[in-house]
């Protein structure tokens, strides 16, 4: 049982990100980088006990660590989170299976990335159950829908998409280089405030005033449940489970999102489901619990 802790924690990461795209319809006359700033900024401020009490390890980061821990930061939590937003609103918050496409690239630069830069092994057995995953993971998100049957909106905000795949695949592998350092609570930590200086820096230089910045009490309210839900503690929660996985396995679990994705489009927008996405959640589901049994370094 112990086994299973670290991939329920990304699989429940993974839960809480379905749902972050419905959260941010609210947000979507806001700037990403004032989004960006403010969730980071409030994280920062939810995570600064945790990094006060683990300042002796920051002090003992050397180079590459600190190289690690700022790829994360501007890659993961700005670069990706901005392409990630974009892509959203081309498509008007509304067709969120198109944006869901970052899921099905993510584990392809992850699994690359963690092959020569963490030296991860790939046995055929889980090359075979990761390409079986992500074929699960499209049947999922697209069912009977072709991409020839896209509009323009629909392919920018799919290569908006495709870019934040990769920013958040390099950053899994990276993310794991830092863990396998500092603890996962300081990654959390450092990563949120980070990217909330670097955030806020670009805010400033690229909106000159930002007094004149203004947002709604509902828009206020979404940043906090962001921060509590799908941003901040979902993050922790990554980390942890990040921590005591392969990142190549952890990108395989993150699939889980375009289930629940699914799910609560189904639930809120009444969205109809066709038979193959069905079998699509099957092939998914059976993946990644055959996943589960595969024997890693971390076991």
């Amino acid at each position: 049982m112990k086994k299973l802790i670290p991939p329920l924690a990304v699989i429940s990461a993974a839960l809480l990100w379905s749902f972050d795209g419905f959260l941010r319809q609210e947000l979507h006359d806001v700037s990403s980088f004032l989004i960006i700033t403010i969730e980071h900024t409030l994280g920062a401020l939810l995570f600064v006990p945790f990094l006060i009490k683990g300042w002796g390890e920051v002090k003992s980061m050397n180079q590459r660590t600190w190289v690690s821990v700022l790829w994360i930061s501007i890659c993961g939590g700005i670069l990706g989170t901005f392409f990630y937003t974009k892509a959203l609103s081309y498509i008007d918050y509304i067709n969120l299976s198109v944006v869901v496409l970052l899921q099905k690239f993510q584990p392809f630069f992850a699994i690359a990335l963690a092959s020569v830069i963490l030296k991860e092994p790939m046995t055929k057995r889980f090359l075979s159950l990761a390409g079986l995953a992500m074929v699960g993971g499209y049947l999922v998100t697209f069912g009977n829908v072709s991409i020839g049957q896209w509009n323009d909106k629909m392919v920018i905000a799919a290569l908006l998409a495709l870019l934040a795949a990769f920013s958040w695949g390099s950053s899994t592998v990276l993310g794991k280089h830092a863990l396998n350092r500092l603890s996962f609570t300081i990654v959390t930590a450092l990563r949120l405030a980070l990217t909330a200086v670097v955030a806020g820096i670009v805010l400033v230089y690229t909106q000159g005033n930002i007094s004149d910045i203004q947002l709604t009490t509902s828009q206020w309210k979404t940043l906090l449940i962001i921060v509590f839900s799908t941003g901040s503690i979902a993050l922790f929660i990554y980390y942890y489970g990040l921590q005591r996985l392969p990142a190549s396995h952890t990108a395989i679990y993150e699939l889980f999102w375009p289930i629940s994705a699914l799910i609560f489009d189904w639930a809120i927008r009444d969205k109809n489901l066709v038979p193959i996405q069905f079998f699509g959640v099957a092939i998914l589901l059976g993946s990644i619990m055959m996943l589960t049994q595969e024997k890693t370094s971390h076991d």
